[in-house]
């Protein structure tokens, strides 16, 4: 590696600023960091406890990111509804169906002391799924374009089919008022509980969590000033509140789930006298289902019993057989310990469920065809590649940047046999990447109808076979969606880099495919080349060592503290990368670890707009050529110039595609872009990449996060260096931070009869 000559030794570590979801954790960055509302460009949000005055108008409608969740989980309920029906499950209550609504069934006779049908508590059926029918919405043509936005952009979510009451929001501001909370979250908070919002927050003013930002001791106070003396840290509400709000806060972590072990003892931190009942009060009211992986990988039970001895864990009819000797004669001292209680959210169960079971259907419905004619005229590389596509209904395919060539050549040699085949990327960035001729869509572009083919009269994608570029960016319920829409008898690919951070949502869906071995898994031999592949490559293995680069393809640049990060980081983009490289500003991508901190985001971002767009801030702190960041919806980010604002909102050119920002979303939704966080930039490149590690971004480090951010700079890649030794210790003792999920073991016990292809 070269070394920056103007260069100093030694390191001072700054404060690191704390995001607006985790106040007691620095603001580094992470799966939930990038999400509208999570955190706002000025590092403030509106909580019950104090923040920002925002717009009124934010009070009169949903916003386009909630509308599109709202939307999606309703495509989904529709689907698992028909599932049901179809299936004939056995009622449960009336806010839940089919195997979540058997599972809280179960529980609720185990605690009742009711004698509980086995049979709910049975392992999953191994046969093949039966096809669940998409909603007729999903069959309906997309929705037009709100005014201003193009065609090319209109895979972003579309704006709220419906609008809160203004009575319903103005019931909820006085609500508010009464309770000390800033009546500007009335918006939010009709949003999220409905038109009885205000009904709904008096009789239980913990339902404030349901908002993003407020915090438990904010919602304690607003509880405390509605009824005074009448609650308490033991009341029920709060607990069944906290409880929701726990997993809520673990999804921005990535986890669709978590061990009920961990929920109470949360719960004890803050100052719930008996998480145990806590946590069995929000089960019996279904704010959250339980899970327990079985022997045989089933779910459900064992609750009962694991929460008398505290463990967590049990037998799978709460203790009925505890003592029964198996019927093998197997030694349960022998057996290993339980599997450990698992609590989650409705929302997740059934991504997860409905994702399992779609891909089980792909699995044992694939075709068998024969493509050898194809292979035999394509890369060898590729040709492996086409042969096990050609017989399989799902097969994963992992690669660098490089690699992404075999997965396109096997989409083009499919069409050329008559195979309606799409590739599909995670950002616009990633599509214009490839050739032309791949047609490539992206996925939000493919669900909503805007990119690439139609559905049918069934509402199910108009193809044969789906290439799924950057796979490790799908979160779960991203994934539900694309498999849901799958007709029979079709293929999917899921190809990228398993080096690299996992998605900004829940779940961790490539990775605990490639863990299940349920169907083949090719690994390319095509490396990334040059300089910067191999310092990657070495990266991915768990090794940081120096690699020759005798065109400065790889430069370090050793800073003593913040300050110095900054500005030189200036210098990097401004002057040295386009003086070596011929790069312009516009194509160097700056990547930090968090927004917050002495050389987060946003300093950066305030520094190089000083540099490179000087302006008064006269739109919302932005000015015509700002280079922006616009987060759509959750885990999107699509990268623009400012053009211009009036009454409408914030006008943006992304990429060519003119965008319009209402004026009440700009503030959660939009960024300068001149600075990125790696979750942010994962799934795009650029043609130079500076990699930002002042001292306070050791603790945000990761050998993922290393792999994401080194390997976004096609051409030249300069780190602005003040970590010292713990870049070197992320690579090699920090391989990633788990994420509790369910879909490998669903998935296992759906196929677990089948061969494992290898």
């Amino acid at each position: 590696m070269s070394t920056d000559r103007d260069t100093a030794a030694g390191a001072a570590e700054t404060a690191t600023e704390h995001t607006a979801e985790d106040a007691d954790s620095p603001s580094t960055d992470g799966p939930g960091a990038d999400s509208p509302g999570a955190d706002a460009p000025d590092g403030e949000d509106e909580t019950a406890g104090g923040g920002t005055a925002a717009a009124e108008t934010a009070a009169a409608e949903v916003s386009e990111a909630a509308a599109e969740l709202a939307a999606q989980r309703e495509l989904r309920e529709r689907i698992e509804q028909r599932k049901a029906e179809k299936a004939g499950p056995i009622a449960a209550g009336t806010k839940l169906s089919g195997r979540a609504a058997d599972l809280l069934a179960a529980v609720r006779a185990v605690e009742s002391g009711a004698p509980v049908d086995r049979s709910l508590l049975a392992p999953r059926a191994s046969a093949a799924p039966e096809r669940a029918q998409p909603s007729p919405r999903a069959a309906e043509p997309a929705s037009a374009a709100p005014s201003g936005l193009s065609s090319g952009l209109s895979s972003a979510p579309a704006p709220a089919s419906r609008a809160v009451p203004a009575e319903a929001v103005s019931a909820v501001r006085a609500v508010l008022a009464l309770g000390g909370a800033p009546e500007a979250l009335a918006g939010q908070v009709a949003a999220a509980l409905g038109e009885q919002a205000a009904e709904v927050l008096r009789e239980d003013p913990w339902q404030l969590l349901a908002v993003a930002g407020v915090r438990p001791e904010q919602a304690d106070g607003f509880a405390r000033a509605l009824l005074g003396a009448a609650c308490g840290p033991g009341d029920e509400r709060r607990a069944a509140a906290l409880v929701g709000w726990l997993l809520e806060r673990a999804a921005l972590q990535g986890h669709t789930a978590l061990e009920a072990t961990s929920v109470r003892d949360a719960l004890a931190e803050h100052a719930v006298p008996d998480p145990h009942e806590a946590v069995r009060h929000a089960i019996a009211e279904g704010a959250v289902l339980v899970f327990q992986e079985g022997a045989e990988g089933s779910f459900g039970g064992g609750f009962e019993d694991g929460f008398e001895d505290g463990s967590g864990v049990g037998a799978e009819d709460g203790g009925a057989v505890a003592e029964e000797e198996p019927a093998d004669g197997t030694d349960t001292a022998e057996a290993g310990p339980p599997a450990p209680v698992l609590l989650g959210l409705d929302r997740y169960a059934l991504a997860e469920e409905s994702l399992a079971d779609g891909l089980a259907r792909l699995v044992k419905n694939g075709p068998e065809d024969s493509w050898d004619e194809a292979a035999a005229g394509a890369p060898r590389a590729a040709a492996e590649l086409i042969r096990a596509v050609a017989g399989h209904g799902l097969v994963l395919h992992t690669g660098g940047e490089a690699a992404r060539a075999e997965p396109v050549a096997l989409a083009g040699a499919a069409r050329a046999l008559g195979v309606r085949a799409v590739v599909a990327t995670h950002s616009e960035n990633g599509r214009d990447r490839l050739d032309a001729t791949a047609g490539a869509v992206t996925v939000a572009g493919l669900l909503a109808g805007t990119e690439g083919v139609g559905r049918d009269a069934d509402g199910m994608f108009a193809l044969d076979l789906l290439v799924v570029l950057d796979a490790p960016q799908l979160d779960v319920e991203t994934a539900a969606m694309i498999v849901e829409s799958l007709p029979d008898g079709s293929r999917l690919v899921l190809s990228g880099d398993p080096g690299v951070l996992w998605s900004a949502g829940a779940g961790r869906v490539f990775a605990d495919l490639l863990a299940a071995a349920v169907c083949p898994r090719l690994a390319s031999r095509t490396p990334d080349p040059g300089p910067i592949g191999e310092l990657v490559s070495g990266i991915g293995v768990g090794e940081l060592h120096q690699v020759e680069a005798p065109g400065k393809e790889v430069v370090i640049v050793p800073v003593r503290d913040a300050g110095e990060a900054v500005h030189r980081t200036v210098q990097l983009v401004a002057e040295s990368v386009p003086r070596a490289f011929g790069v312009a500003a516009g194509q160097t991508q700056v990547i930090t670890v968090g927004h917050g901190g002495s050389a987060g985001t946003r300093a950066l971002n305030t520094a190089l707009k000083e540099r490179l767009n000087p302006g008064p801030g006269r739109f919302g702190g932005f000015d015509p050529g700002d280079r922006i960041a616009y987060v759509p919806s959750p885990g999107r980010t699509l990268q623009g110039a400012v053009v211009s604002a009036d009454a409408e909102g914030l006008r943006l050119d992304c990429e060519g595609a003119e965008v319009v920002v209402p004026r009440d979303r700009v503030e959660s939704a939009v960024r300068h872009g001149w600075a990125l966080t790696a979750h942010q930039a994962a799934g795009m490149r650029w043609p130079a990449a500076v990699v930002v590690l002042p001292g306070d971004a050791a603790r945000g480090l990761s050998r993922p996060w290393v792999y994401t951010a080194f390997s976004r700079g096609d051409r030249h890649l300069s780190v602005v260096h003040g970590v010292d030794q713990a870049l070197p210790r992320a690579v090699t003792d920090v391989p990633s931070q788990e994420r509790t999920t369910r879909l490998r073991p669903l998935i296992e016990s759906l196929l677990a009869p089948a061969a494992q292809p290898g």
